[in-house]
């Protein structure tokens, strides 16, 4: 490529198409690459080296296309294209607070959006990102017919956060209680039924590490990772607010659990823990609330229902009325 010309824009269909993500088998970091080729990003990340994660540099606000330089395995020449990515977000834009200000605040976190769709159904396209926001909105409505809480959705409309912005943006408004929404998927079998996570540094089965892996992937679009923090972010020590929180994310979990086995689908085992990034924040109750397998034609009928709206709204609603009148009852 000629120095100072700029790299032909490649469309967003048009690199999907090209390449498949693939997990580096050298990557303990989270770091994805394109097979065959090792992926780079112009505008300052490093590829790795001696296992260490990539550094950004400030370069001054980012273009809406990134640069790429694709550096194939052995002496192949490089190339570059550009991909459209979202910008990385400078200022944190808070959203409606709706409900009266005396009353504990909940956020309400519809998972995916954007560019980022989340898991689709197979035979129908159904898209995560458009069932959780349904569902996001449904138990905000729910929520506030009440009077008894405040509530707040991080997104309202299909845009893109990723995810530290989503549990950044709660704390911002200092939120008593996090929820967020998601739609469960496997490739084969018939799997179905709702369940909650809440936060453990080691996964507590198999299937919890498995979304523990596939959710947090989303920091990841287009080959640049869109978090803001370290590598070591998972691995800091849990200090002892945090041990509270988590122990108050789990009493909520519980009685999530014993609120919706009545009124939807279930899985036989409700609460699990994980070590998901969503659920991080340190000094606020989290949940990850996955209402249904959006793979299964049952299930996905389901969520995508105004009914199964509805009765997953009344789900979370005397879940929330029953922790808030605890912890009142308790001070």
């Amino acid at each position: 490529m000629t120095r100072g010309r700029r790299p032909a824009v490649a469309t967003r269909d048009e690199v999907s198409m090209a390449f498949r993500w693939t997990r580096s088998p050298r990557s303990r970091q989270g770091y994805h690459v394109f097979a065959p080729a090792l992926l780079t990003v112009a505008l300052g990340i490093a590829p790795p080296a001696s296992g260490a994660r990539p550094a950004v540099a400030d370069r001054g606000p980012v273009p809406d296309a990134v640069a790429l330089d694709i550096a194939r395995w052995g002496r192949r020449p490089q190339y570059k294209v550009s991909v459209p990515v979202p910008p990385p977000a400078r200022g944190m834009t808070l959203p409606r607070v709706r409900g009266d200000d005396s009353r504990p605040l909940v956020v309400i976190d519809a998972g995916h959006g954007g560019i980022d769709p989340g898991a689709i159904n197979a035979a129908n396209g159904l898209r995560e990102k458009d069932v959780t926001l349904r569902i996001a909105q449904a138990i905000r409505d729910d929520l506030l017919a009440t009077g008894r809480v405040r509530v707040a959705l991080t997104r309202d409309d299909d845009r893109y956060l990723v995810l530290r912005e989503r549990y950044g943006i709660a704390r911002r408004l200092k939120a008593a209680l996090f929820i967020s929404i998601h739609c469960d998927s496997v490739g084969s079998g018939d799997a179905s039924g709702a369940s909650v996570y809440t936060l453990s540094e080691v996964a507590s089965d198999k299937e919890a590490a498995r979304l523990a892996a596939r959710e947090n992937k989303a920091d990841v679009i287009a080959g640049l990772n869109l978090g803001d923090a370290g590598a070591d972010v998972s691995s800091i020590l849990i200090d002892l607010t945090q041990r509270e929180t988590m122990n108050t994310s789990a009493a909520f979990a519980r009685l999530l659990g014993r609120e919706a086995r009545p009124r939807i689908p279930t899985k036989p085992v409700f609460h699990r823990m994980a070590s998901l990034m969503v659920l991080k924040a340190p000094d606020m109750p989290s949940i990850l609330f996955e209402t249904g397998y959006i793979s299964n034609p049952v299930d996905a009928a389901f969520l995508d229902s105004p009914d199964g709206r509805q009765r997953i709204a009344d789900s979370v609603t005397r879940a929330v009325e029953v922790h808030f009148a605890r912890q009142l009852a308790g001070r």
